[in-house]
């Protein structure tokens, strides 16, 4: 498993987001600044977020972005899932993976599976408010 730069951003946008979240909508620019991200890369992120329901969107004068829901209603497994192709640790636990000739005599599969469920657990079981409970302090978030 390999986390992009875009999951990682997105992450960093969603917390800026939870950060700032005083009920009104915040500038592409701002964020942008505050989280060294080029606007044009930005812009593509929070597009998917906003599709999907993450983050609302408003534009013109006092436009900006706001998240949809509490802090604490968003996992990091669901920002990453929504971002990533997959977070399997490995090619046969693909989604789009074909089936395995050799899954019947694996004696990995189970190693692989036991560490998929882990992840999805793990990364399920953090929400951005308890990142947000993580660091008290600067604007700057390094993922």
């Amino acid at each position: 498993m390999l986390v992009s730069t875009k999951g990682r951003y997105a992450l960093r946008v969603m917390i800026d987001l939870a950060e700032h979240n005083n009920g009104e909508y915040i500038v592409l620019m701002d964020i942008a600044r505050r989280q060294d991200i080029s606007e044009k890369y930005l812009e593509g992120i929070l597009a998917i977020l906003s599709r999907r329901g993450f983050v609302l969107a408003l534009r013109g004068r006092g436009g900006g972005y706001r998240l949809a829901r509490a802090p604490e209603t968003y996992t990091v497994g669901s920002v990453l899932k929504l971002m990533e192709t997959s977070l399997a640790p490995v090619a046969c636990l693909e989604p789009s993976a074909e089936a395995c000739s050799r899954a019947a005599e694996c004696r990995t599969l189970p190693l692989w599976q036991k560490l998929d469920r882990l992840i999805d657990d793990y990364l399920e079981s953090v929400t951005i408010a308890d990142l947000l409970k993580e660091h008290n302090g600067a604007d700057s978030y390094v993922i």
